[in-house]
């Protein structure tokens, strides 16, 4: 069972230009909302291939979707082209990478990605997959997980946190994401808008560094307009700056690509009011030239 709340919707079905019989790539799949639209749209000659770094999403698909249209694999997005020469599937008509964390992830109290997890403080997408936060946030050096919270974080008090984080760690192993927090908010003053923690940057840092989320962006956008078909679309939504600007600059600067969104778009109100969570939520759509 999934809690997560799929964003903005009707805007990347809109953005996907969708077709009876289109083939599209659903990159992140998650709580299978995106994916479980976009099926209900396609005809019966229609094709869904659907990708996810964790394995429980596609778990979850693999029970909650019984359609031979549909397609799940547990593997990297920038593994995408790979896949579909093993498929027989030369090109495809819209790819979707929702880059956001899900609320399903979010509420895995075994896993770490909510502050109030006395669980291991892991934060990756892959459990099988690099080193969990914790052997990392306890192993690394004082100006090392400096520079990560200050570079994938955007965080102004980095220098401060780290050296919080390497005097507790000289007398108790680091481990859990509730202990993590309690140190975080010892060194950041909390913000007059309450509703958000002074541990979410450093967070949101370190399961950028476990994940190396930003170099997968990358690679992704570098490798997506090959596998679309002429006038397929590409549709990407992103939830912070750093992703949001490697997402911009790719399609500005790709001769390969048009761009269809000058502006991201973002949610309404209406949306907003059910969903606060896609506050922060930016699209981009470009289409293969």
């Amino acid at each position: 069972m999934t809690i997560h709340i799929p964003v903005l919707m009707d805007e990347v079905l809109d953005g996907l230009n969708l077709s009876p019989d289109s083939i599209i790539v659903d990159g992140t799949l998650g709580g299978t909302g995106h994916a479980v639209a976009i099926l209900k749209l396609l005809g019966p000659s229609g094709r869904l291939i659907a990708f996810d770094r964790d394995p429980l999403p596609i778990e979850l698909a693999v029970e909650k979707i019984d359609d031979p249209r549909a397609t799940f694999i547990h593997s990297n997005y920038a593994d995408v082209p790979e896949y579909l020469k093993q498929l027989e599937i030369e090109h495809v008509d819209g790819v979707l990478l929702d880059l956001g964390l899900s609320s399903d992830q979010l509420a895995d109290r075994d896993r770490g990605f909510s502050f109030q997890s006395d669980g291991d403080l892991d934060l990756r997408f892959d459990p099988l997959e690099g080193d969990a936060a914790w052997r990392i946030i306890n192993r690394l050096s004082e100006k090392h997980l400096a520079d990560i919270i200050y570079q994938f974080g955007e965080e102004r008090l980095s220098r401060r946190i780290a050296r919080k984080i390497c005097l507790v760690r000289q007398d108790t192993t680091i481990k859990s994401a509730s202990a993590l927090a309690k140190i975080v908010r010892s060194c950041v003053p909390r913000s007059k808008n309450h509703s958000i923690d002074p541990a979410t940057r450093t967070f949101q840092a370190l399961r950028i560094a476990v994940n190396e989320e930003l170099k997968w962006v990358q690679v992704a956008m570098n490798r997506m307009p090959d596998i679309l078909s002429p006038q397929g679309r590409l549709a990407v939504i992103s939830f912070h700056s750093l992703e949001d600007r490697i997402v911009k600059q790719s399609i500005v600067k790709d001769d390969r690509l048009e761009n269809l969104t000058k502006k991201p778009i973002q949610a309404s109100e209406e949306e907003l009011l059910e969903n606060p969570r896609s506050r922060s939520a930016k699209l981009r759509v470009a289409k293969r030239i």
